[in-house]
């Protein structure tokens, strides 16, 4: 405080009014905009994912845009770097914003928002928490193993959000893709929920508290921005079982919860069509560790989601807050389009958002839908070790049709002449 200015402790002088009213004036104007922001939400919102390794140009997202789409969840990992991690600098030395990959990252708001789509930016990588395919394959799990590393990625979205607050294109910050505190911490993937509380109590307030990371991180967004809603994905990589060990809701009202769909992960992922006889859908396939193969169909898919909408409801999120933020299955597995259209018969009848995986991606062809069951052409190939745009054209196919449907409600219908 300035010690030259004598404050006036009488409540009614004129200056303290004017303060008080332009105060409540700017709290005014920040409460409606934050809840313009989230009232986005308030209707289920169809997208998709972008992965690719280059930023996507205006033709992409016009594309997204022109089937419907509402939003985009942009991962931006792949984008080549100013320095050794794009927008972190260096993930093993936080020390700001890498501003010319800030400026590349805006670039493809604009281009996204001019095709009238709205973008979750969604890291791969945080400060101690480097995505594998950008750490040599290897699991990068040093954030979840020592606090001391929390303050790093907190400052990173601080800062981001400081950045980005004002930009139109922007409707929720996903804090980080398919986090993993769970692995290599004793507790396996797709436990029962006995056994997920238990493990979730023994490591509460600790550096595996993923929760608890999410609220520091929360507290520094609102810091600096009030109103852009914040998006968090369950452990275990996002997988919908991992909601079971979350105590409570997050105390911010403007958070959306995300898991992600690709069970039975067995048949769904690549390396099933490498086997002698690959796993297909509906059909008998593996899923959790130590439990024999189980019969997939709609029946079972919905019966694996049902427990993120009933934790959901019994914590008081109503299913505007829910987002199936990935989705998705190896284009090639006989049985891919029935497999998308039970996934989003459950997502339709809890009335969730969803984007789904993934759209035109560059560098990753087996869950790019347009492209049907064929081989991509060598020039695919060819553009990627070059490091140019992909050149593969794409169309609706009827691997792409329980999506193409479901994005088409968004079109507005012309009048006959």
């Amino acid at each position: 405080m300035n010690d030259t200015i004598p404050y006036p402790h009488a409540p009614g002088a004129p200056w303290r009014r004017a303060l008080l009213a332009a105060g409540l004036a700017l709290a005014t104007m920040g409460n409606a905009l934050a809840a313009d922001l989230i009232t986005f939400w308030d209707q289920p919102r169809r997208g998709g994912n972008s992965f690719n390794r280059l930023p996507p140009d205006q033709v992409y997202f016009d594309a997204l845009g022109g089937y419907g789409a509402d939003w985009v969840r942009l991962a931006y990992d792949k984008w080549r770097p100013e320095q050794r991690d794009f927008l972190l600098g260096d993930a093993d030395h936080y020390a700001g914003l890498a501003q010319d990959d800030l400026r590349t990252l805006k670039a493809a708001l604009d281009r996204a928002h001019r095709a009238g789509l709205k973008v979750v930016i969604a890291p791969l990588s945080l400060p101690y928490m480097r995505w594998s395919q950008n750490n040599g394959g290897k699991f990068d799990g040093r954030l979840w193993q020592d606090r001391k590393h929390w303050p790093a990625a907190v400052a990173f979205w601080r800062d981001l959000a400081e950045e980005l607050k004002a930009h139109p294109a922007v409707a929720a910050y996903n804090l980080v893709n398919e986090p993993a505190p769970e692995k290599q911490a004793g507790l396996v993937e797709h436990g029962k929920p006995a056994a997920m509380q238990a493990w979730y109590q023994a490591h509460r307030g600790g550096a595996r508290d993923l929760p608890a990371f999410y609220q520091q991180v929360i507290d520094a967004i609102r810091s600096v921005d009030p109103a852009t809603p914040v998006m968090v994905d369950a452990g275990w990589y996002g997988a919908a079982d991992a909601f079971s060990y979350w105590p409570a809701r997050l105390p911010d009202d403007k958070v959306l919860y995300s898991f992600h769909m690709y069970e039975p992960y067995a048949a769904t992922s690549g390396p099933n069509l490498k086997r002698a006889k690959p796993y297909r859908y509906p059909g008998k396939v593996p899923f959790a560790d130590g439990q024999p193969p189980e019969y997939w169909d709609g029946k079972r898919v919905a019966a694996y989601l049902q427990p993120v909408f009933d934790w959901a409801r019994a914590k008081g999120v109503p299913p505007s807050r829910m987002v199936a933020g990935e989705f998705g299955c190896i284009r090639k597995l006989a049985g891919c389009k029935t497999y998308l259209e039970d996934v989003l018969a459950v997502l339709d009848r809890e009335k969730t958002h969803w984007a789904f995986y993934s759209f035109r991606e560059d560098s990753w062809d087996a869950m790019d839908y347009e492209l049907g069951g064929s081989n991509v052409p060598w020039q695919y190939w060819e553009a990627m070790e070059k490091g140019l745009p992909d050149p593969v054209k794409r169309s609706a196919t009827p691997q792409f049709e329980p999506i193409r449907k479901r994005l088409s409600r968004n079109i507005p219908a012309v009048p006959a002449p």
